[in-house]
């Protein structure tokens, strides 16, 4: 099981948003410069989220993007949900067509897995990984010089995966 650009972006972005939020709505092009994502993968990616209620966005001059929830009641396994990314170790999609018409051999094995990853990342809160980058980061460093989120996100499905 492998997440996608897709949903390892999304994470990021979210808990950027939710690091870099002030007074003002943030920019997808300020979460794009500090991430290194493409403005225009960011603007798919939030069209998304907010139709989940992820995010909230404003138009117009001053505008840009706010949590939709409290960081404490977004979960890493929501964000992914949002954006349609597949959290499935199986290698039928969970359709128990792995041989044919019958599932594999191993196939309860990974449905689990799956299903152990779908908890972990739901069990996840956008405000826990805030937590971290603040202890991470030191209470000195500004926000903007972030280590880049992404690394910290796969370290942490890299290591309660495997």
């Amino acid at each position: 099981m492998r997440l996608t650009t897709r949903g390892r972006y999304a994470v990021t972005a979210m808990l950027d948003l939710a690091l870099n939020i002030k007074k003002r709505p943030v920019t997808l092009s300020e979460i794009a410069d500090r991430q290194g994502i493409s403005q225009s993968y960011l603007e798919q990616l939030f069209s998304k989220l907010r139709k989940k209620g992820l995010v909230d966005g404003t138009r117009g001059p001053g505008g840009g993007y706010k949590l939709g929830r409290s960081a404490a009641l977004i979960s890493v396994g929501d964000v992914i949900s949002a954006v349609n990314e597949p959290v499935d170790a199986t290698q039928c999609g969970g359709q128990k067509n792995c041989r044919g018409e019958n599932p594999c051999l191993t196939h309860d094995l990974w449905q689990e897995l799956s299903l152990q990853i779908q908890n972990f990342l739901s069990g996840v809160s956008l405000k826990e990984l805030m937590d971290k980058e603040s202890k991470n980061s030191g209470a000195k460093a500004p926000l903007t010089s972030l280590t880049p989120i992404h690394m910290q996100v796969n370290s942490a499905i890299k290591t309660s995966v495997f």
